[in-house]
């Protein structure tokens, strides 16, 4: 199947380049002729698709010049209509020899599906109804040399359309709606800021030093100043700044850049609103966030009811508001005012199977936190404020004054999800100078994500900062929200892809490998590999890893009806140097596999699981690409299966397998980085790769412990 595939694929190919060749000879021709469109440096419309629809009473019968792209032709003799679509509607044109001439006639039917054209013509209604454009003129404005892809399917392969955004705005009128609702939600949010008195203001997106969020940065060089900056995780601490500088209310909406996985909610480069304002609490940050949501829905919708992927939620303003604690009291019948120590605390954790990822985690707020994520963020499906969060996981929120265990802090939840987060600020210069001490401390333990010391917002609020609320809003979740999206790669113009390689680079100094010079034949039997296998691995662990990621390759094999033989015997070779030449991992490979004359597509596959690592052999195809992704996953999965009662990945759910992902302490051996770029690199969401590998496993564990038992027996 994937040699027809291959077939099919590059049959494409050659009819897009022949189609190509016979657009440039088009072009080439009318250069010849001295009428190149890319000559034309303007054309004078006076109307667009969508006016003409909208007031056709006021245009029938009216010279009018229209352009746009052609997406639909049919000619018929000496008469013919044609479609063009500008940003606004679609619009027929009917042309006709005894209108142009011959000449310009005949051009005309050379243009094709593509072609952008200008139209000057009288408006009139054909015999079926259809408003439409006579025309009298017509002129070719620029070329089209590639073909749009085939009217009836159109662009719908996801991750070309995220790549192609241009093709996918033009194939798909409802992706070009969404981006309209953007545009108008960013619009009403600013107005309704700027009409209660906000300054509207701009902060550096380079800093020296990373700070205002828990978030791996993105780094770069400063070449003039020779130093190191940082791309902004958040604009906090300089809108802070402006507070004790005498501005009362300001707000900055733009990019924020965070060094993390992606998924469906998350892309490396998002865009937020923060807004601070002086005199005020977290109270009133709730009635901010009603009043925004509630608005914008009423911009964009007419209604403040909406439907999210099936489910109603109504953003009317009055929305529940509940402390974290009696939340979870409402949920699971825990009530953690009754609970006063850290040992309480976790000695219940271990009573309800909830678990904790490290000993750091081991005090009363974390526990509150870990049983709030799993007996009630799910459940909060209408908009709702959870209130009162623990110190522990607030560091930059005011303490309460009735229980200084806890701060005044809220985030709120809609369709189980978060969308913003609020704080009354922190504004004790001696207690935050303690609080970046401990971001400091755990930097230096190894944590990517803790802040740095700032000594310079350290004095700023020795200056002095009034009262202040603050509040933090995703921008793109909200618009997910509100244009009923399921992926934040919906609502992003540009969202970050991984580059497509074109495969014809030399992958190695020592020895050129191809994946396209061999047929998927299994010239090896599973007895001849695991006698290989069994000469260079003795211990346990990497046996239990190459039955692993066999029986995984063998699942996803089986799932794109491919040859599981050859998908398994990538998996359970793809580490089989690296217990006996961990230094020259992925190279000592093409030694071994030769031994039992492994062919060079199975060579390529086991030397591109190591990409960007200890390889430079870039992962092709799908097979390979589910190779590289899942080879790291399986690890942290079995990890967190030893972390369970019953030791077994069967009774593992996402949400358990998440947590450890988020946790960079945990299993810290396995490479979030590779996970997500594995996810890229096939076009997953990383939601998508982490469940599909976890049910791989759970449908093969059996078969991979009776594997191992036998190989050690």
């Amino acid at each position: 199947m994937q040699e027809n595939n291959n077939q099919n694929k590059e049959t494409e190919e050659l009819d897009i380049n022949h189609l190509m060749q016979i657009r440039r000879d088009k072009l080439v021709e009318l250069q010849q002729e001295g009428k190149d469109p890319y000559q034309i440096t303007k054309f004078d419309r006076n109307c667009t698709a969508g006016e003409i629809k909208e007031n056709y009473d006021e245009f029938e019968g009216q010279d009018v010049t229209v352009c746009g792209r052609i997406i639909a032709k049919r000619i018929m003799g000496k008469a013919s209509f044609c479609t063009i679509q500008d940003s606004d509607e679609k619009i027929q044109s009917y042309v006709s020899i005894n209108d142009l001439g011959e000449e310009s006639y005949k051009a005309f039917k050379t243009w094709d599906i593509g072609d952008i054209i200008g139209i000057t013509g009288f408006v009139f209604k054909t015999r079926t109804e259809e408003i439409s454009v006579h025309a009298k003129e017509v002129t070719l404005l620029s070329k089209s040399l590639r073909p749009l892809p085939e009217k009836f399917h159109g662009l719908k392969d996801v991750d070309l359309r995220y790549r192609q955004r241009y093709v996918d705005l033009i194939m798909n009128p409802e992706v070009k709606k969404t981006f309209e609702m953007r545009s108008q939600i960013i619009t009403e949010i600013r107005r309704i800021l700027d009409e209660k008195g906000y300054l509207e203001v701009d902060t550096p997106m380079l800093n020296t030093i990373s700070g205002g969020a828990t978030a791996k940065p993105f780094m770069t060089h400063h070449n003039a100043l020779n130093i190191d900056m940082y791309l902004r995780i958040a604009t906090e601490l300089n809108l802070k700044r402006l507070i004790v500088g005498g501005y009362d209310k300001v707000y900055e909406m733009g990019r924020i850049f965070r060094n993390e996985g992606m998924d469906i909610r998350h892309n490396p480069e998002f865009t937020t609103i923060e807004l601070y304002e002086a005199y005020a609490d977290y109270h009133d940050m709730m009635d901010m966030v009603e009043e925004l949501f509630s608005k914008c829905a009423m911009k964009v919708r007419g209604t403040t009811t909406v439907t999210y992927q099936g489910q109603e939620i109504d953003l009317t303003p009055g929305w529940k508001r509940i402390s974290m604690i009696d939340a979870i009291k409402e949920a699971c019948g825990v009530d953690f005012n009754t609970i006063n120590t850290d040992e309480e605390a976790v000695a219940l954790a271990k009573e309800r199977n909830i678990e904790i990822p490290d000993k750091t985690k081991e005090t009363r707020g974390d526990v509150i936190s870990l049983f709030f994520d799993e007996y009630v963020e799910k459940t909060l499906v209408q908009p709702t404020f959870i209130y009162d969060y623990p110190i522990e996981i607030s560091p930059l929120a005011k303490r309460k004054k009735e229980d200084p265990r806890l701060t005044e802090r809220f985030e709120v939840f809609i369709g189980g999800r978060e969308y913003g987060n609020a704080f009354s600020e922190l504004n004790d210069p001696i207690d935050q100078y303690e609080r970046f001490k401990k971001q400091v401390e755990a930097r230096e333990a190894g944590d990517e994500e803790a802040g740095m010391m700032d000594e310079d917002f350290i004095q700023a609020l020795e200056i002095g900062m009034p009262p202040t609320g603050g509040l933090g809003i995703g921008i793109d979740r909200l618009i997910m929200l509100l244009t009923d999206s399921p992926s934040i790669r919906d609502v992003l113009l540009f969202p970050t892809m991984k580059p497509i390689h074109n495969g014809n680079e030399r992958k190695t100094k020592e020895e050129p490998i191809s994946s396209k010079t061999s047929k998927r034949e299994v010239n090896i039997n599973r007895e001849d590999a695991i006698k290989l296998l069994k000469k260079y691995n003795k211990e346990e662990f990497h046996i239990r890893h190459a039955f692993t990621v066999e029986q995984i390759m063998r699942y996803f094999a089986k799932k794109y009806h491919e040859n599981e033989d050859f998908w398994g015997l990538a998996g359970l070779l793809h580490d089989i140097d690296y217990e006996m030449y961990p230094e020259q991992h992925c190279q000592k490979a093409i030694e071994i596999l030769k031994e039992i004359n492994g062919n060079e597509e199975l060579i390529h596959a086991v030397c591109s699981h190591g990409y960007g690592i200890c390889s430079d052999v870039i992962p092709e195809d799908t097979m390979e690409k589910i190779l590289f992704a899942t080879d790291e996953l399986s690890g942290l999965i079995w990890a967190t299966a030893k972390m369970r009662p019953s030791q077994s990945t069967k009774d593992m759910e996402l949400k358990s397998l998440k947590k450890k992902y988020k946790d960079k302490k945990f299993a810290a051996g396995c490479s979030r980085e590779i996970i997500s770029n594995g996810a890229t690199a096939l076009g997953w969401e990383l939601d998508e790769l982490l469940q599909s590998t976890l049910e791989a496993m759970q449908e093969k564990e059996d078969e991979i412990q009776k594997s191992v038992k036998q190989y050690m027996g």
